[in-house]
């Protein structure tokens, strides 16, 4: 059995809720990323943010990049998967959720992400294909 905790990337860097979403998208330029988990100043995790929720839910709607702090755009309580969980249970949850990037927590404390990249390099083609295939299908719909 393949745990959750054996394919993820480790320590993920979090943005903090207060952080203003110019600091995010600097952030995301450094690390070469599309999305970075949002905590809060306990390390638990708040939400998700992605470089089009940055352009689309704020720059667009002319929101201030360098004031809207990242709490502002965490909707909802985040998917997850547990770090002991196996990783069918995260396949499932990307596919039912739409989601392309899974936060893995432990003892309620964010530990890792599982992504698409992560699927790719160390699951079967199958289990890649099946799974890019079932978001970006159910996402058009």
């Amino acid at each position: 059995m393949t745990l959750t905790s054996d394919i993820m990337t480790p320590a993920p860097r979090c943005i903090g809720e207060n952080d203003a979403l110019s600091i995010a998208a600097s952030v995301m330029a450094e690390l070469d990323v599309g999305a970075l988990p949002i905590c809060g100043e306990d390390r638990k995790l708040k939400g998700m943010l992605t470089d089009r929720d940055i352009v689309v839910k704020a720059v667009a709607i002319g929101l201030d990049p360098e004031t809207t702090p990242a709490r502002s755009l965490a909707e909802g309580a985040p998917v997850t998967v547990d770090a002991g969980e196996d990783i069918r249970i995260a396949l499932d949850r990307m596919k039912e959720h739409r989601v392309r990037r899974l936060p893995v927590l432990e003892d309620h404390r964010l530990v890792g992400i599982v992504s698409q990249a992560d699927i790719a390099l160390s699951l079967s083609p199958q289990a890649t294909g099946e799974t890019v295939e079932s978001i970006s299908r159910q996402a058009a719909a």
